[in-house]
C-alpha cells in the first residue's frame, strides 16, 4: 500500500458528513446517480437513532490522498447473521472510490482486518445491515437513472473488485415494463376465481392512518415470506417501528395494497412507491428550502413507480393471490396515469418474483452482484 493513503476511521460529526457528502463529488454533474438526503443518512448511521445497532455493530472508514477524500467504506457485522443464523460474514458497503486500485484496495484491507479480529469467514458486498438496505454492484445499465433504494456506481468498480480477487456472489436483475403492458380484464377474471376458490379479500387504503393499524403485521409477512432466501435476515420489533417512522413520509397510501383470508390475517402486500428518483436530484441533499416540495410533488405526481416490495405466505404461494394484489394497484395506476413500472434488484434465483411479472413483458435494464473473499 503507497504511503500516500491515509485511512481515517469516522468518529465525529463532521467526518461522519464527509463520509455521506464523498459521493457527491464523485458523481458530480452525473445525470444517473440519485442523491440521498444527508440529514437521513447522517441518522441512519447514529447508534441512537438506528434500532439495527441492537443487532450490528459498523465502522466507517474515509480514505485520504494529499488531503483529499478519495473514498469510503462502511465495515459491518450483523451480529443475527453470524451468531443465530451461523453464517460468519463480514459484510461491507456505502463503498465508493475514484479509479484508484490502491484506494479501493487500501479500504477493502480495512475491511479484512476486521473481519479476521472478528474470527469471521468471508466478506460480502456491497451490502448494508440487513434485506432493506441497498445491494450490489452496478454491472450493467449504467445509463438509466438510479433509485432511491439502489446505489448506483462507476463502471470501473467491477475491474476494481476482480483485480483485487473478489468473486462475484449473488446476482441481481432489474426490471422495468410499461404499465400498458398489464391486462386488467384477465386480472379481474383471475381475482374473481381466487377469491372464490380461497376465501379472500384485496385491501386497499385512501389515507396513511388507516394503513397503519396493519404495518407490523405485514413486516411479520415479510420475515415469512422472505425466509428461504440466501440474503435473508429477519427484521426486529425495533426496527419495524423504525422503517415505519423512516418511510412513512414517501408511501403514497393507494399503493398498499393486501390480500387478506377469511379470519382477516394478511397473507400477500405489495408496497409501490412514486419513483423519487428526479425529486432526490433537484433536492440535492437537502430536505430545505425546496427538497420536501420537489418530494411532495413527486409523491403525487410521478408516472413512474418502484415495486418496493411484495409477499405472500408460503401457504398461499402460486395459488394466484397475487392477482388480487395486481388488480387493485392497477385501478391506482390507472387513476394517477403511471407509464413505467420499475423493479427493485431481485436475486436472480428468486424464481418467485419473477414469474409474477413474466406476462408483462419485462426488460432487463440492469444488472447487479455483490462480491466475496474468503478470509
Amino acid at each position: 500500500m503507497g504511503n500516500m493513503i491515509q485511512l481515517k476511521e469516522v468518529n465525529t460529526n463532521k467526518l461522519l458528513r464527509a463520509f455521506v457528502s464523498f459521493p457527491f463529488s464523485l458523481y458530480k454533474n452525473n445525470p444517473y446517480w440519485v442523491p440521498p438526503i444527508i440529514k437521513e443518512e447522517m441518522a441512519s448511521f447514529n447508534p441512537a437513532k438506528n434500532p439495527v445497532f441492537k443487532h450490528a455493530t459498523a465502522r466507517f472508514f474515509l480514505a485520504q490522498k494529499h488531503g483529499k477524500t478519495v473514498g469510503r467504506i462502511a465495515a459491518i457485522i450483523n451480529h443475527t447473521e453470524v451468531n443465530v443464523q451461523g453464517i460468519k460474514k463480514m459484510r461491507f458497503g456505502w463503498f465508493d472510490f475514484i479509479d484508484d486500485l490502491e484506494v479501493s484496495k487500501c479500504l477493502l484491507d480495512k475491511v479484512c482486518a476486521i473481519g479476521l479480529e472478528n474470527q469471521l469467514s468471508f466478506m460480502e458486498g456491497p451490502v448494508g445491515f440487513s434485506n432493506l438496505d441497498k445491494v450490489g454492484v452496478l454491472t450493467e445499465g449504467f445509463d438509466h437513472i438510479g433509485t432511491m433504494i439502489t446505489w448506483y456506481n462507476h463502471p470501473y468498480y467491477q475491474d476494481h473488485f476482480t483485480k483485487l480477487g473478489f468473486l462475484p456472489e449473488k446476482q441481481y436483475v432489474e426490471n422495468k415494463f410499461l404499465f400498458k403492458n398489464v391486462d386488467p380484464k384477465a386480472l379481474e377474471r383471475t381475482s374473481e376465481l381466487v377469491q372464490k376458490r380461497y376465501q379472500v379479500r384485496g385491501l386497499g387504503f385512501g389515507k396513511t392512518k388507516n394503513l397503519l393499524p396493519y404495518v407490523d403485521e405485514m413486516f411479520d409477512l415479510f420475515n415469512k415470506s422472505y425466509a428461504s432466501l440466501s440474503s435473508f435476515v429477519p427484521i426486529s420489533a425495533i426496527e419495524k417501528a423504525y422503517l415505519k417512522d423512516k418511510y412513512i413520509r414517501f408511501i403514497n397510501p393507494e399503493y398498499i395494497n393486501f390480500v387478506l383470508d377469511k379470519t382477516g390475517k394478511i397473507i400477500a402486500f405489495a408496497i409501490i412507491m412514486p419513483s423519487f428518483s428526479r425529486a432526490l436530484q433537484k433536492a440535492r441533499g437537502k430536505l430545505f428550502p425546496f427538497g420536501f416540495w420537489h418530494l411532495l410533488q413527486a409523491k403525487k405526481n410521478s408516472k413512474d413507480i418502484i415495486t418496493y416490495l411484495i409477499g405472500v405466505d408460503p401457504a398461499y404461494q402460486k395459488k394466484g393471490v397475487i392477482a388480487l394484489l395486481m388488480r387493485d394497484l392497477h385501478r391506482s395506476c390507472e387513476k394517477n396515469g403511471v407509464v413505467n413500472c420499475i423493479r427493485t434488484p431481485e436475486l436472480v434465483d428468486n424464481k418467485a418474483i419473477a414469474a409474477i411479472w413474466k406476462h408483462y413483458n419485462p426488460q432487463t435494464h440492469k444488472r447487479r452482484c455483490t462480491y466475496r473473499k474468503d478470509l
